[in-house]
């Protein structure tokens, strides 16, 4: 199996345009206070910091249309990130995402999606949420583009981010997986049946379990792949554990089902990008949220108890 790469760039995007309620323009900050790239390099990787990329405001921007809100600056924002993946990628780097709201994961899969095709190559994305984030403005209840990323990226959705860099569909949804649903609106659920994705729920958690389902992830997502895109948001987790976001739904993934997940990945060696979204400062409790952000991110990218 290919190794992990040993340095790390980091990119924070603080884009709170696609949500539903203010603060997660913050969540880079919050994982970074927490100590992030200090313990990445504890690990021993070599942590590249490229700050944040520059986002419009919502009190500065037009809002657009009511089913698709904010739709060109955050088409814009995730074009602008692409460029800054990609180019990561390029370099050898392991990219780490640090968003803001999840329609940040349209650009972050772009960007690696287009180093990999270049050599014919492509990866795989885990998609772990409460949510299957595959709303369409036609499906959507609330207008709000952070509950739409992936069916954009497997081909359904506004041109704007379907065809961000000229590319549709990004991804083949035989290679996306996602897991720890447990939230689905009802006009999205056709959307999600008709895609191809392979959905693992908290049902499927409970009945077989985390090791066994992240098996089952990692074999789905890697088929044929190079590598796997783990886009982690962090209401997946049980609210318990995180409360600092902004969709949080009851019965999520423990806080060691969590981390089991994340250190099955690091054992597969196929992680080769990541994005941590949805953390809202604002919502935390004494920034509890951003710091098991961290310890997840370490999880995956290589620590361990003994």
């Amino acid at each position: 199996m290919r190794k992990m790469p040993s340095a790390i760039s980091i990119l924070g995007v603080p884009l709170d345009l696609g949500a539903g309620r203010r603060g997660v323009d913050m969540g880079p900050s919050a994982i970074r206070v927490a100590g992030l790239n200090a313990r990445l390099e504890a690990l021993g990787y070599r942590v590249e910091d490229l700050g944040n990329i520059a986002v419009e405001q919502p009190e500065s921007s037009k809002m657009g249309p009511q089913n698709a809100r904010y739709l060109k600056p955050i088409a814009a924002t995730c074009r602008a990130l692409a460029d800054r993946v990609e180019r990561a990628a390029r370099q050898g780097r392991f990219p780490l995402v640090l968003g803001g709201d999840h329609s940040v994961a349209v650009g972050t899969v772009n960007g690696v999606m287009a180093h990999y095709r270049r050599t014919g190559r492509r990866i795989g994305v885990i998609w772990l949420d409460a949510h299957t984030d595959m709303n369409t403005p036609e499906t959507s209840p609330s207008g709000n583009v952070h509950g739409m990323p992936l069916a954009c990226l497997v081909g359904t959705g506004p041109r704007e981010l379907t065809h961000l860099r000229g590319v549709c569909p990004v991804l083949d949804p035989r290679n996306v997986v996602l897991v720890g649903i447990r939230d689905v609106d009802l006009t999205e659920k056709p959307v999600v049946r008709e895609s191809g994705v392979t959905v693992f729920t908290m049902r499927d958690i409970d009945e077989r379990g985390m090791r066994a389902v992240m098996t089952d992830a990692i074999t789905i997502a890697s088929r044929g792949a190079v590598g796997i895109h783990l886009s982690l948001d962090m209401d997946g987790i049980d609210p318990n554990e995180a409360p600092g976001v902004g969709t949080p739904v009851r019965g999520g993934i423990s806080y060691r089902e969590a981390h089991l997940a994340m250190e099955m990945l690091c054992d597969s060696r196929l992680l080769r990008s990541m994005e941590i979204v949805e953390v809202n400062p604002v919502l935390d409790v004494a920034n509890r949220t951003a710091q098991l952000a961290v310890e997840l991110a370490l999880s995956a990218m290589g620590k361990r108890i003994l």
